[in-house]
């Protein structure tokens, strides 16, 4: 009987650590400092091509000259506008009739002023304390930064045109964008057209 109520207590010991060690590990995994954590291959895959289809990397990857002309930099997937990158001067005459982007295609120069290519890897310098719902309002609202007391998002992002977007499909793209290797670039705030060639 001895032996029975040693083996039960050791039984119930065992199964109390483990039970502590599982809600100590949970509690610190990265479900809560990755929200891409819960993700599935599916939603990062399906994420990956409607970023793709829907040009993103199109004003969101900087270009460089390669081989045969301006291509992706794609060590610089989806980060934005580079930061400290010098803007040549702007003819503010032709801002009346023409929109301007830079060698990079990042920054956009036009009769709001000039706006550059946000960040969108999850660095901490882009999107990386974003969560979805934020996400979702800046890409259905064209709130800056995704917050609702900030200004509409610039010219040319097309923010319009998502406004109807599948909340799966803003999901998806999170999911991709959070699976995205982090980029460390600050990108610049906007330059208002009074501040231009000063």
């Amino acid at each position: 009987m001895k032996k029975v109520t040693l083996i039960t207590a050791l039984l119930t010991a065992v199964t109390a650590m483990a039970i502590i060690a599982c809600n100590s590990s949970s509690a610190s995994s990265n479900k809560e400092t990755d929200p891409a954590f819960a993700y599935t291959t599916g939603q990062v895959n399906h994420g990956k091509y409607l970023i793709t289809i829907m040009g993103c990397g199109d004003c969101h990857t900087p270009l460089t000259m390669g081989a045969h002309g301006p291509e992706p930099d794609t060590s610089r997937l989806l980060s934005g506008h580079p930061a400290g990158m010098p803007l040549p001067s702007v003819d503010t005459n032709a801002l009346k009739n023409w929109i301007l982007f830079n060698h990079t295609a990042t920054a956009i120069a036009g009769p709001w002023g000039v706006s550059f290519s946000a960040n969108l890897t999850p660095d901490p310098t882009g999107i990386g304390s974003w969560t979805l719902a934020r996400f979702k309002k800046a890409l259905k609202e064209g709130k800056y930064k995704g917050l609702d007391n900030n200004r509409t998002l610039l010219p040319p992002m097309p923010w319009p045109n998502y406004r109807n977007i599948a909340d799966e499909d803003i999901t998806d793209m999170f999911a991709y964008l959070k699976s995205t290797k982090p980029v460390k670039n600050l990108v610049p705030s906007p330059i208002p057209p009074t501040a231009f060639n000063k």
